[in-house]
């Protein structure tokens, strides 16, 4: 039953992205922006789905198990708070010049803005150098979350896997369900698929809470079982025990990097109107609200006698085991629905964001571009994103890392290079040399801290008590200033450019 429940909402999916096929104009600009006609409220549920990935339900629950509800002050109270800032300071601004520009991408925004032709070059392996991991997030949750709920009801076909669908067998069904209705919808099929999941995680996330609060506590009502199940998880796991200051202040710095995603600055491109942010800004911390919490609060408990996680269990299952132990079969497949449609909400507009990088910023630029026509772009595209989902799910079939962990180096990364787009949309001093300063030195740093901790293996690994993000931002950001200060200034045709105010 689960199986078959989690087998419609796939195909429900692959109905929508055909569906939004026939609405498809044709251009490149429609398959990738869904030609700027995106308004506020799906702006607001398609830019909040892309930001919820398995890092939100799955991996905080998971981590919420071992550390306990401090969980939730590292990492969704100040997002709440810094992504709604990224959208006003960074977001509006970059849609204001984009459209007025006409960009697609923000290595099309950075080229013409240092006035250097090779800037996409050295961005583009970093950018997807980054992204690729990010996917890998969400491809190796969802085939954790499917093997945990299916576990036992293939016994014989399946013995090798504890009786459950295989991770390496629903991580493969769900790339291909994304793929489709990715190659087949473009931006308006994600921005469709992304409100629509948004919808059902949120409501089923709510469902999933109650049940697991109601079913863990047994207690008279809702409030009675939370502070059951509350009173039976380890002190420890009720405080910020383990956690210091300098390790939770170094938290901060790491949802700044919504602010250089580029899966979200393509869905800012896609908003029709300035005023289409407002509700985004407004709403987006208490959506945030809405669903880390939960996951936080099951994860603590999770870690109680209540909850009888066995010894052993698989990395990224905590949730998934929850659920199939606490749930009937149908509503274990509706619930396990929730958690996958927060999952794939985020790999679809990565996916696509990588298509559009390498078509528009890659392919065309260095060729051509009038040798191409619109539906040979979209082909483009929608080949290099089969690539992509390849290499993704290539890489898912090693020895997994912890998906919170994971999260983390990968949100560094981009972290880092947000002193570069603030520079580029604030300051005029900004320099081309400063500019490859601060990739190059974002870069080497993650890779040199990334090895360090053994790709991720070692849990506990930190500089000076707090997470790397610190020095990897401090580098960044001192290599653009000052490099940019000893470097010949912008042309004023540039500045003029993008900063009309100065030519006024």
């Amino acid at each position: 039953m689960q199986l078959a429940i989690i087998i419609g909402y796939l195909a429900l999916l692959i109905a929508l992205g055909v569906a939004s096929n026939r609405v498809l104009r044709g251009t490149s600009r429609d398959y990738l922006l869904a030609s700027h006609t995106i308004g506020p409220v799906l702006l607001l549920l398609s830019l909040f789905g892309t930001t919820m990935t398995g890092f939100s339900l799955v991996g905080s629950t998971g981590e919420a198990y071992r550390r306990g509800i401090g969980v939730y002050g590292l990492m969704a109270s100040s997002s709440g708070i810094i992504h709604s800032l990224c959208f006003f300071v960074i977001g509006m601004r970059l849609w204001s010049i984009s459209r007025r520009h006409g960009y697609i991408t923000q290595i099309q925004f950075f080229r013409e803005r240092l006035g250097s032709n090779g800037i996409g070059l050295v961005l583009f392996p970093v950018l997807v150098g980054l992204i690729v991991p990010y996917l890998l997030i969400g491809v190796l949750a969802g085939g954790s979350v499917v093997n945990s709920v299916t576990r036992g009801a293939f016994p014989e076909l399946f013995a090798d896997s504890g009786g459950g669908v295989p991770n390496w067998l629903a991580s493969l069904a769900i790339c291909l369900v994304v793929l489709t209705y990715v190659f087949f919808g473009g931006m308006r099929g994600t921005a469709w698929a992304n409100a629509f999941q948004t919808t059902v995680f949120m409501v089923l996330g709510v469902v999933t809470f109650y049940v697991i609060a109601t079913r863990l506590g047994q207690g008279d009502g809702l409030l009675a079982s939370m502070q059951a199940a509350s009173e039976a998880v380890p002190r420890e796991k009720l405080t910020f025990a383990g956690i210091s200051r300098p390790l939770f202040a170094s938290y901060l710095l790491v949802p700044l990097s919504i602010g250089m995603f580029p899966h979200v600055f393509q869905h800012w491109l896609t908003a029709k109107s300035a005023a289409s942010f407002k509700l985004s800004i407004v709403a987006h911390p208490i959506f945030i609200m809405i669903v880390w919490a939960p996951c936080v609060l099951i994860g603590a408990w999770a870690s109680s006698d209540l909850a009888g996680i066995p010894d052993g269990l698989p990395k990224n299952t905590e949730l998934a085991f929850l659920v199939n132990k606490l749930a009937g079969p149908t509503l274990v497949g509706l619930l396990s629905a929730g958690i996958l449609a927060a999952i794939m909400s985020s790999l679809d507009s990565q996916f696509l964001c990588l298509g559009t990088i390498f078509t528009n910023d890659i392919v065309l630029h260095y060729t051509d571009r009038n040798r191409f026509s619109g539906r040979q772009v979209v082909l483009l595209a929608r080949l290099f994103i089969v690539v992509i989902v390849a290499v993704t799910y290539g890489l898912s079939l090693f020895e997994p890392r912890r998906v919170f962990t994971l999260g983390v180096w990968v949100f560094s990364g981009f972290s880092s290079l947000v002193p570069l787009v603030v520079a580029a949309i604030y300051w005029r001093r900004l320099t081309k040399a400063g500019a490859y300063a601060c990739v190059l030195s974002a870069a080497g740093s993650c890779l040199y801290f990334f090895r360090e901790s053994d790709f991720g293996a070692r849990l506990d690994y930190s500089v000076f008590g707090m997470l790397p993000v610190v020095v990897m931002m401090f580098a960044s950001t001192a290599a653009l200033i000052s490099i940019s200060l000893v470097t010949r200034p912008p042309a004023q045709r540039t500045l003029a450019k993008f900063f009309p105010e100065m030519a006024q």
